[in-house]
């Protein structure tokens, strides 16, 4: 009979995150607080105790998925190989009544504000109990456990919680509660200790970053928050995501240029290009500002990457709605584009609206828009092939082991593509220098300039902005 080890002696915990970034970040405290409570984790499920799953409850898609990832692991309490099955997140949050009622199978669910709880209840019997805190009120703070895990070499830091907005599309305020930020000093010991223990890209998050401060003391802003963790030593790349498309402060868009750590990249979702449609989507904003944001963007931050995203078939979206859409997507040529099926979501005021547009005729539009874009982006990666570009070394690439991967400034992680790297040595967390040789339809092929001829163009490049070398 083999020894049993201290650490397989602990009982194991899986876990599944479902949907997006800010579920991630939750999702990782869970894996904090299960430690603490003396829980070892596992990839596997079948060799799992305890199995949590961190839902989805944003869109009818993300919801069927949820709902069918939690009945397929309940299937191994049935083998009696999992002893306790745990549903949290937005999911439980927003049905936590009817889903007790429904999934007999789950032991205990917990809301969006309740990854702190998972302790004592990891040490109850099963018993299908629901425990969801209402109204969701819980923030991140640098003190709670945190386990990250991805690659170290970058890092989700969630800077509020919850919106306050009321984009008719969007059930998010009513399971995730207002807007909710944490103090600039909270989130600058948060990035200070993840950098100093490796990660070299930190991705700020929220439902609404360009708000972030304003339920705060005045001083505390996102400019604010930017300058203190700039000023950062250990910290090396600085990400925003979930800008909504207002009229950005000059001094943002200023440190959008890339000239300090802030990467020159924006994720700006606009949801759409037609001047009815965004009245009906109550963005706040019609499409003369959205043309006239995006050039003051450009100006400003010449060369800088955008993201964007756009919901297709929302109700009384017209043909000529659509052209319109098309049109800004062929004439703006983004770098990235998320397309979104519209989804009728209880609670919403768009849920309620007529118009409503035929799936044959969503479907058909997704497939156009979603062609023309594709072209652009193909367009732009083929552009790239013999720049030089820094890359951050992430580790192996989930194609092939034999191969590297990276991302340059203008690549989010998870969402963008990324740069294969033909080289098989180089340290994760890195910042290397790459000549692509290659492009694809989604991501580049660059090989690593040699570490003598990299510290140089290092050197150089100290103090500028120099994402693209020829």
């Amino acid at each position: 009979m083999s020894a049993t080890g201290p650490d397989e002696a602990r009982p194991a915990i899986h876990f599944v995150s479902l949907g997006c970034p800010k579920n991630r970040v939750d999702t990782e405290v869970m894996l904090g607080v299960s430690a603490r409570a003396g829980y070892r984790h596992v990839d596997d499920p079948h060799a799992a105790e305890v199995i949590v799953v961190n839902t989805c409850g944003f869109v009818e898609a993300a919801k069927q998925e949820s709902i069918e990832t939690v009945l397929e692991l309940a299937e191994l309490k049935q083998q009696g190989l999992c002893r306790t099955l745990i549903m949290t997140g937005c999911l439980s949050q927003r049905y936590a009544g009817e889903l007790a009622q429904g999934l007999p199978e789950v032991d205990h669910f917990l809301g969006s504000s309740d990854m702190l709880a998972l302790g004592a209840l990891l040490g109850e019997s099963p018993g299908a109990r629901v425990q969801v805190g209402n109204p969701a009120n819980y923030l991140v703070g640098a003190d709670d456990p945190r386990i990250l895990s991805g690659s170290r070499a970058s890092a989700y830091v969630k800077i509020a919680e919850g919106c306050s907005r009321r984009c008719a599309f969007c059930a998010i305020p009513s399971f995730r509660g207002k807007l909710r930020s944490r103090p600039v000093a909270d989130v600058a010991r948060e990035v200070q200790r993840l950098t100093e223990a490796g990660t070299a890209e930190i991705n700020l998050i929220s439902q609404d970053t360009v708000s972030y401060g304003r339920d705060l003391p005045a001083g505390e802003d996102l400019l604010a928050l930017l300058e203190r963790l700039e000023s950062i030593a250990t910290l090396r790349w600085l990400r925003l995501f979930y800008l909504y498309p207002e009229a950005l402060p000059d001094a943002l868009l200023e440190r959008l240029a890339g000239h300090g750590k802030l990467v020159p990249y924006l994720d700006m979702p606009l949801q759409h290009a037609s001047s009815a449609m965004l009245k009906r989507m109550h963005r706040g904003y019609d499409a003369d500002r959205i043309g006239r944001l995006l050039e003051r963007v450009r100006t400003a931050a010449p060369g800088v990457t955008i993201r964007t995203a756009f919901i297709v078939g929302h109700p009384g979206e017209t043909d000529a709605d659509f052209q319109a859409l098309m049109e800004l997507v062929q004439r703006e040529r983004f770098d990235h584009v998320g397309l979104f099926r519209y989804s009728p979501e209880e609670g919403t005021s768009s849920h309620d609206q007529d118009g409503a547009v035929p799936e044959a005729v969503i479907e058909e539009r997704l497939t156009s828009l979603s062609e023309v874009q594709h072209s652009i982006a193909r367009e732009k990666l083929s552009a790239q092939v013999g720049q030089v570009l820094e890359v951050l070394v992430e580790g192996l690439s989930e194609e092939s082991e034999l191969l590297l991967q990276g991302r340059h400034r203008g690549q989010a992680p998870e969402v963008d593509g990324v740069v294969l790297l033909t080289d098989d040595e180089a340290k994760v967390g890195s910042l290397r220098r790459a000549r692509v040789t290659q492009s694809g339809d989604y991501d580049l092929i660059a090989s690593l300039l040699p570490e003598s001829e990299d510290r140089q163009a290092t050197a150089t490049a100290a103090g500028k902005r120099l994402p693209l070398l020829d």
